[in-house]
């Protein structure tokens, strides 16, 4: 078969064009979807009269017979076939000659591409949904196992205030939450079929684009031809959402990687996700965590490498997007990657409790339960804040804890402390007495878990 675009030209392609021009090295894995949308445009074709059902079921069995072929490493790529869908019309026109040729009818690569990218990236969200759901699962499924766990929270990595190891855990659950509900956005707006708009004006002949949307899955059909063929506006939405996912898998990779040292002690890995080192034998390291962490820079690299690749283009089709591919699969295959491999991690994990509960009182992280008890005696919040401070200060000198203190040294700094202080007094108390909707506290939490529990289910 001669070139799809060669009656133009008198000169052959020199081979090096060849060789920088094309894209089946990487846009081969496309097939599947390529051939479900020429099955589907096909179908519409002979709706409308401009194939007949015959040829209709010729080209769509011998599609099926190709991809087949493809699976399984039986079919032989090309180079100077330029990409994925040249291939797969030259392999139907060796086989069924002027009918294959008739596939092409009312559409261009420009718009067939797209439908392809579009089916991909829908695929690619369901399949990143799923993935997103385990590790949720994974998460509410240690809230039981790490029931009675208290942890200190922290800001500015100094210990803050004392909270439930599952609120540490819920707080992924919702971070991952909102990563799905993004994808399920993006995937909205990308579900608008764009085949039919042919090049970049639409076509004289008779086809009917609704149909095509309706036998694809699409919610719509693209109403203007001339942006079906510039947009990438799905591709770029869709890294940028798994580039806020690989931040919040890269925030807890970074998390589990300070607990696991020895400084911390927090947490101990499986060894299955841990390597040892080539010159000190004493060593675990967390490199599964470090490479998930590492890896999440490649997808976040893809959003700026989209929109400077897009940013000066004039409308319409420009050759410039053939590398739109590579971004959307290495930020696809680097999140994949890694999502796969999450939800293990966290349900082998264990956190070391007698560690945690040996130094659970440092750091004074019932100051603030503290300050708030004053606020309810009446004291104004600056003024408790100040005094609470003054008794911080005042441990520190006698190295003891504001739960050491006795009565007379609390009435000292204010007054209005009676000994009901005592039920708020110390990391576990404090962590009690937590009660707004949301917080670290136990029935604040039990209900956000019973929450998530059913909505997991």
């Amino acid at each position: 078969m001669a070139k799809a675009w060669g009656g133009r030209f008198h000169q052959a392609t020199d081979p090096r064009i060849e060789a920088f021009t094309e894209s089946i090295s990487f846009d081969k894995r496309l097939y599947a979807v390529d051939i479900r949308g020429s099955m589907a445009h096909a179908t519409m074709l002979a709706h409308a009269g401009l194939i007949t059902n015959l040829e209709r079921d010729r080209i769509c069995d011998h599609l099926d017979q190709i991809g087949e072929e493809i699976a399984a490493g039986q079919f032989t790529f090309r180079t100077d076939l330029e990409d994925i869908h040249m291939h797969i019309e030259n392999a139907l026109i060796t086989r069924i000659g002027d009918v294959g040729r008739k596939l092409h009818t009312g559409r261009s690569r420009n718009d067939q591409v797209s439908t392809d990218l579009k089916l991909y990236t829908r695929d690619a969200i369901d399949d990143l949904d799923k993935l997103l759901v385990e590790i949720q699962q994974a998460f509410v499924a240690r809230c039981e196992q790490d029931a009675d766990v208290v942890l200190p929270g922290y800001t500015h990595l100094q210990r803050a205030q004392p909270v439930l190891a599952a609120h540490y855990w819920l707080a992924y659950v919702e971070k991952f939450q909102r990563d799905r509900e993004r994808l399920a956005d993006c995937r909205k707006r990308l579900n608008v079929c764009p085949l039919g708009a042919a090049a970049l004006a639409g076509t004289t002949l008779p086809i009917d684009r609704q149909l095509t949307a309706k036998l694809l899955g699409f919610d719509s059909v693209a109403a203007n031809s001339l942006d079906v063929s510039s947009d990438r506006d799905f591709l770029i939405e869709f890294v940028f959402c798994l580039s806020l996912a690989a931040a919040h898998l890269s925030t807890w990779a970074e998390e589990w990687i300070i607990w696991f040292t020895t400084e911390f002690n927090f947490l101990k890995l499986p060894d299955a996700y841990t390597t040892g080192s080539s010159i000190m034998p004493q060593k675990r390291n967390p490199d599964v965590l470090e490479l998930i962490r590492g890896r999440t820079a490649r997808v976040m690299a893809t959003v700026p490498q989209l929109l400077i690749l897009i940013k000066s283009l004039p409308m319409a089709y420009n050759r410039d997007l053939q590398e739109d591919k590579l971004a959307m699969f290495s930020a696809y295959d680097a999140l994949r990657a890694c999502l796969e491999l999450t939800p293990s991690i966290v349900a082998g994990a264990e956190l070391k409790r007698d560690r945690i509960e040996s130094r659970l009182e440092d750091g004074f992280l019932d100051a603030t339960a503290l300050m708030e008890y004053l606020i309810k005696k009446g004291v104004p919040m600056r003024t408790g804040h100040e005094t609470v401070g003054k008794l911080v200060a005042h441990c520190e000198s006698r190295q003891c804890r504001l739960a050491d203190l006795s009565l007379e040294d609390l009435k000292t700094a204010c007054s209005l402390i009676e000994e009901d202080v005592r039920g708020i007094l110390g990391a576990r108390n404090a962590m009690k007495a937590l009660q707004s909707y949301g917080s670290g506290g136990e029935e604040s939490v039990a209900a956000r878990l019973a929450e998530w529990k059913q909505r997991l289910s």
